[in-house]
């Protein structure tokens, strides 16, 4: 997923159809989710535009954008895919990240912005890590005054404190940027419910090693 990411990423900024803003901005348009109502989606899916519901998880509009969703993709993926096997974690990221995508495409309130990254696909393997690992504890930098100190924190309190937020961001999200924090929240969910899912055949799995 993350080479994909990366080759896509790279094709966008130096490939055919590269050259300024324009263009890259146009790129955008072609391979990222536009939000819109449920009348312009239904031409949007004649149109074959749905498979951009997954494409979109590909593209990214920024260097920055790409390497923050790969910092959460190695944090929470990494230990995710040990747990659920490489085809399951796939299918969440896929399955979340489209879903994410509608739901923020159908929600933002605004009609043709685009939506790009991997963010909704990222928030499903964050809510599938919190049902998989519900007593892990995750590692964090904490200023304290003129020091930085390392300290683990149960991650079950990180996770709830990030879902906090994407539900505030999802009201205020404006004034901090355009962001689509309706697809943070559907991708949780949507790993959440996807965990639940899978962890009876984990289980089982478990046992008759």
């Amino acid at each position: 997923m993350a080479v994909i990411a990366i080759a896509a990423y790279v094709w966008l900024a130096w490939g055919p159809g590269s050259g300024g803003d324009a263009a890259h901005q146009a790129q955008l348009l072609r391979w990222g989710t536009l939000s819109g109502d449920a009348g312009h989606w239904q031409q949007l899916w004649r149109n074959g535009r749905a498979f951009n519901l997954i494409t979109a998880l590909f593209i990214h509009a920024s260097l920055w954008h790409l390497l923050g969703n790969g910092l959460f993709l190695i944090i929470f993926g990494v230990p995710a895919e040990r747990a659920l096997g490489s085809w399951r974690l796939l299918a969440l990221f896929l399955v979340g990240g489209a879903l994410a995508n509608l739901a923020a495409a159908m929600l933002m309130g605004a009609t043709t912005q685009v939506i790009v990254g991997a963010s909704g696909g990222i928030s499903a393997l964050i809510g599938a890590y919190l049902v998989l690992f519900p007593r892990a504890r995750l590692g964090i930098v904490v200023p304290l005054g003129l020091w930085l100190e390392f300290v683990r924190a149960p991650a079950a309190l990180l996770i709830g404190l990030w879902a906090t937020l994407q539900l505030i961001f999802t009201f205020v999200g404006p004034t901090f940027g355009a962001v689509a924090w309706w697809a943070h929240l559907a991708g949780f969910m949507v790993g959440v419910i996807m965990a639940l899912f899978f962890r009876p055949a984990l289980n089982r799995s478990k046992r008759g090693r």
